[in-house]
């Protein structure tokens, strides 16, 4: 099975978003039996909790459900247990490949560098703002799951 972690800070809006969008398309395309999907953050401010209510709001509008999702910390494990480590943006990136062992750094990418006109570019925090920054999340996270999927089927070879 190939396994993607996808990370963000507190592991409450964008990383459980991109989880829920990926393992959405990976089922829509009959894939669940050979590609896995979990999400993590950076930080501990919201181990244990569910998604933030915006996020799920916003992902049930688009038929995804990540209610049932719960926030944890990044391990070190995650690094050889996941074939990819998608930071949703360059701070976790970094942070990543500081905890990252130097013979699997290649597992640890951005997220959006899977999306077709958004290589090298950040997820925005939509935390504190308004409605319309989990919708963006939501936009950004589907191009580039699009693209992740693509990228999986290919170079991994999995398929139905």
């Amino acid at each position: 099975m190939f396994k993607v972690l996808f990370v963000c800070t507190g592991n409450i809006c964008r990383s459980p978003t991109a989880e829920g969008v990926f393992r959405h398309m990976v089922e829509q395309a009959g894939l669940k039996d050979h590609i896995g999907a979990d999400s993590a953050g950076t930080h501990s401010y919201h181990i244990g909790e569910t998604p933030d209510h915006r996020s799920v709001a916003a992902a049930r509008r688009r038929g995804v459900d990540i209610s049932r999702l719960r926030a944890r910390l990044v391990k070190s494990t995650d690094f050889s247990d996941f074939d990819l480590v998608l930071a949703l943006d360059r701070g976790h990136e970094r942070i990543l490949r500081q905890k990252c062992p130097p013979a699997l750094q290649d597992r640890v990418r951005l997220l959006l560098d899977f999306a077709r006109n958004n290589q090298g570019h950040d997820v925005p925090d939509p935390y504190y703002g308004d409605a319309s920054g989990f919708e963006e999340v939501l936009d950004l996270c589907e191009q580039a799951c699009q693209g992740l999927l693509t990228h999986i089927q290919t170079r991994a070879g999995a398929s139905p």
